[in-house]
């Protein structure tokens, strides 16, 4: 579509009315509105029937043109009445004005660049790129990526283009003037006192309302099953109103790090439909390619690849699946939590004890298990004597201050580190009053829709696959930071007590006692043997051609992993993620 001042462009995954009446962009009646939007309003028959009521007609099945008929009823208030996932750009004819939309939670990405010559949008950088602008990278943004492994919004490693936050808006109108503000943010106000059993039965009600709305479909649904607590407790849900759900497992040859029997225990216990697929190591180089040209963004969460060969083994048999991301960062299920309790003691110890803790836990032989406890500990004692703030940043550090500085010293030579800025700059803005809360609220900001949030929707979306991830409902997100801190993590141990409660008699006890073991791939053990002569080859050359790493620096990283004299495994995958991404998109200047 082309109209004067604006031209929209869309390519369409149908999940509501699969005709043509559903195509994009799509515009009002009288065409003085235009949409192009991706992703799912999840309550739009609710909507569509009040508007209804109000007298307006519609010609498809949509809920694209529910946004349409709702913005023009409410104006910018209708974003209120929208409960679902979703980016989208509508131009509005007679006002000489484009509005750009990020869902509350950030589930959906939007990328923008804004100059004198006017906006480009799109929900893929490569869209933006199209015009023709200049490729040159931000030296902040290569800073926060080698130290947290993923970019945060606003920023892009392109320093021309910017991303919106989660629950903001961007207004821009014809004459140049834009307007960027947020539309909703999440709070943390305290409910009213109420017995854990109460908080129990509210928590399960919303959240099977927030299963079933998303269910919502003309097309095969299913659910992606780990074998944890949260996606296991994600299929009971769905089993409760499908008689036949699919599921679907990523299983690995490395005995640490597969999962599948806790996911063939829940797949029995709830008699659903299973598809399984192993990750091969040999196979690893040919796709890390595709997964970081599909990731947009160099986001360098190993998971990624499991994810991606997840939704390609669900994508043959449905065109939906639900997720459980998110649970962790509402409901305190990451172990940083525990640690930023044990933290308080540790850091009362005389400092020549703590020296010589530090000293005998990095003497420790690295080891190839998963989220080994040698890897737990070196992390812990890293961080444990910072501020609360910096810890919490310091262990899901990647490459340090120091780190940075043997690699790019011309770059970050001397300075603080850009990763304690941002995670301090989080904290300062956070309204939460108590610790726990403090620290859920920044990861659910910062850490959920910039990595764990980012492999889900590009990985699926890849395959043509839509993730929808009901613990993301907004209201079950309110409802999570209105609770008492210890209906999330128990006398500073028990994580997800509230979850862990409302599933103790729907679930398997091995799947409510197990230990959290995330998706991450063997890649220490890869990279060390299979996969080690590819990163070399790869981080060799790219060192060469892009002319801003320290080769020398790099050979001892991989030297001394190959070796186990120390664990380098995540800062390997992260310059490697870094050099297929600077060729994938144009090689920009730095």
């Amino acid at each position: 579509m082309a109209r004067g001042e604006m031209g929209l462009g869309h390519r369409r995954l149908a999940i509501l009315d699969l005709s043509d009446k559903g195509a994009q962009p799509m515009s009002s009646a009288d065409q003085s509105l235009w949409l192009t939007y991706n992703g799912e309003i999840y309550n739009f028959l609710d909507i569509r029937n009040e508007l209804e009521a109000l007298g307006h007609s519609f010609r498809s099945g949509t809920d694209t043109e529910v946004i349409l008929a709702a913005y023009r009823e409410w104006g910018r208030a209708c974003i209120n009445r929208f409960n679902g996932m979703f980016a989208f750009g509508l131009w509005d004819e007679p006002l000489k004005r484009l509005w750009l939309v990020r869902d509350r939670m950030g589930i959906k990405p939007l990328f923008y660049c804004l100059d004198k010559t006017g906006v480009r949008f799109g929900s893929e950088i490569k869209a933006v790129l199209e015009d023709g602008m200049q490729r040159k990278v931000s030296p902040l943004a290569l800073s926060l990526f080698l130290g947290l492994n993923w970019m945060p919004a606003p920023h892009t490693m392109l320093a021309d283009i910017k991303q919106l936050l989660p629950g903001q808006q961007l207004t821009v109108h014809a004459d140049g003037r834009h307007e960027l503000d947020r539309y909703w943010d999440l709070g943390c106000m305290q409910s009213a006192p109420r017995s854990d059993a109460r908080w129990a039965e509210d928590f399960d009600s919303l959240m099977h309302e927030a299963v079933n709305m998303r269910l919502v479909s003309d097309v095969p649904f299913g659910a992606f099953l780990s074998g944890g607590l949260d996606s296991s407790s994600i299929c009971w849900w769905m089993s409760r109103s499908i008689s036949d759900l699919n599921t679907f497992s990523i299983g690995f040859k490395e005995r640490s790090y597969d999962e599948t029997s806790y996911a063939e225990q829940v797949v029995e216990h709830l008699g659903v439909r299973s598809f399984r697929r192993e990750v091969d190591a040999f196979e690893v180089p040919s796709l890390l390619e595709a997964v970081v040209s599909h990731a947009e963004e160099p986001t360098a969460d190993s998971s990624m690849l499991a994810v991606y060969l997840l939704s390609e083994l669900a994508r043959k048999h449905v065109t939906m699946v639900h997720s459980g991301d998110g649970a962790d960062e509402l409901l305190a299920g990451y172990e940083t939590y525990q640690a930023s309790l044990l933290a308080r003691t540790y850091g009362r110890l005389p400092s020549m004890v703590r020296r010589g803790v530090a000293g005998l836990v990095n003497s420790i032989p690295a080891s190839e298990a998963k989220v080994s406890l040698d890897f737990k500990l070196k992390r812990f004692v890293a961080g444990a004597g910072l501020s609360p703030e910096r810890a919490h940043a310091s262990w899901r550090m990647i490459h340090d201050q120091e780190g940075k500085s043997a690699l790019c010293p011309e770059l970050f030579r001397g300075g603080d580190d850009a990763v304690f800025s941002l995670y301090e700059e989080y904290f300062r803005a956070c309204p939460a009053s108590r610790p726990l809360d403090r620290l859920l609220w920044v990861d659910t900001r910062l850490y959920l829709p910039n990595d764990m949030l980012v492999k889900v929707d590009r990985m699926t979306m890849a395959h043509g696959l839509e993730a929808r991830v009901p613990f993301l409902d907004h209201r079950v997100a309110e409802f999570c930071f209105s609770m008492p801190a210890e209906m999330k993590l128990r006398a500073g141990l028990r994580k997800k007590y509230l979850l862990k409660k409302v599933m103790a008699e729907r679930l398997p006890r091995k799947i409510l006692g197990r230990k959290k073991a995330g998706f991450n791939l063997p890649v220490g053990l890869w990279l060390r043997t299979s996969f080690h002569d590819y990163a070399r080859e790869i981080l060799g050359q790219g060192v060469r051609e892009m002319g801003v790493l320290d080769a020398r620096q790099v050979e001892r990283l991989l030297s001394e992993h190959r070796r186990k004299v120390r664990d380098h495994s995540h800062q390997l995958w992260n310059l490697l993620v870094l050099v297929l991404w600077w060729k994938r998109f144009g090689r920009p200047t730095l």
